[in-house]
């Protein structure tokens, strides 16, 4: 197969760090991870750029290079809400007509929405911007809080980091979790953060005590996941009662302790239909969701597709060679 052709299309300010998000998850070179992604950058005029940090760098590419490209990314957008030329604008349009992706990073959905590509959807940016964001395109949908929005052809996300968090999820979306968790080791970041957690999580009143830390029951939780585990069973480990723990989780995560125990026990879940060949039922019970029927159903939900049709897609042979029905 050929590479999957990324674009970034980049407007002076550009910030760095936005471009830096898509650059090196579907543009880093990795000696021990097969290339599925054949990265580029271009700019409505080949030449130098300015940046939000000072110095110049160079798109050689025009506009032309949407026309061949897979996914098309806006990595942010300086100054937000300014106007966006009709022919980015035209350009962006028509790559997605023929079936390309498109996908901003922070202030990127404002060109996604001046598009029109946002209308009638749901969407994010950065939480600075949401406001200004709704007040200028009412036909979108905004979610301030979560950290990305994927339809499919196209998606949103949140400000900075957020952008990483996107593009990870896109590379799961496309090889799977493996592929993806390796990407992210190399990077040295958490395999994933799921779409819907808070962009961000307020502080405090007052200093929490060092001993608050979530880090040792989520360590345990972990080598556990076929176990019984329950909201209360972490609570204990952790020394606290369930409403504490899950006011920490809420702090810490962003999401509830049942919502993480969840997600961690799917993608163990998705890790296993790629890398073996055991029965959805064995997985269910290695995951601890008790049968096939409850993976299903959870899978179903979180994923949009079953583990059967999930493995015919991501998964290789396990030694045994069996391959069960989803």
């Amino acid at each position: 197969m050929p590479p999957h052709r990324v674009v970034a299309l980049l407007n002076e300010p550009q910030s760095p760090f936005e471009l830096a998000c898509a650059a090196e998850v579907f543009g880093g070179v990795r000696p021990d991870l097969p290339t599925h992604y054949d990265f580029r950058i271009c700019a409505q005029r080949p030449g130098p750029l300015r940046t939000t940090v000072g110095h110049a760098l160079v798109a050689e590419a025009g506009l032309a290079a949407l026309e061949d490209a897979d996914t098309v990314v806006i990595p942010g957008w300086q100054p937000p809400g300014a106007d966006v030329p009709a022919a980015v604008l035209d350009a962006l349009r028509a790559a997605h007509r023929r079936g390309a992706r498109i996908v901003s990073i922070c202030t990127g959905a404002f060109v996604l929405a001046r598009a029109g590509l946002l209308d009638g959807r749901r969407a994010t940016t950065h939480w600075r911007r949401t406001e200004q964001f709704a007040a200028a395109f009412p036909a979108v949908e905004v979610d301030p809080d979560v950290l990305f929005v994927d339809h499919g052809d196209v998606a949103t996300s949140a400000g900075t980091g957020a952008g990483v968090d996107l593009c990870l999820h896109l590379v799961r979306r496309d090889h799977g979790a493996s592929y993806a968790a390796a990407v992210a080791r190399s990077m040295v970041l958490p395999p994933r953060r799921e779409g819907s957690q808070l962009q961000y999580v307020a502080p405090p009143a007052t200093p929490a005590p060092p001993d608050v830390s979530l880090g040792p029951v989520l360590e345990w939780a972990l080598g556990r996941l076929d176990g019984a585990l329950t909201v209360d069973r972490l609570a204990e480990r952790a020394g606290v009662s369930a409403r504490t723990l899950a006011r920490r989780f809420a702090e810490q995560l962003g999401v509830s302790p049942g919502q993480w125990l969840l997600a961690r026990r799917l993608d163990v879940a998705r890790q296993l239909l790629e890398e073996t060949g055991l029965p959805v039922e064995t997985v269910a019970l290695r995951v601890g969701l008790s049968s096939a029927v409850n993976l299903r159903r959870h899978f179903r939900a979180a994923l949009g597709t079953t583990p059967g049709a999930y493995r015919r897609v991501f998964g290789r042979d396990g030694a045994d060679g069996v391959r069960a029905a989803g």
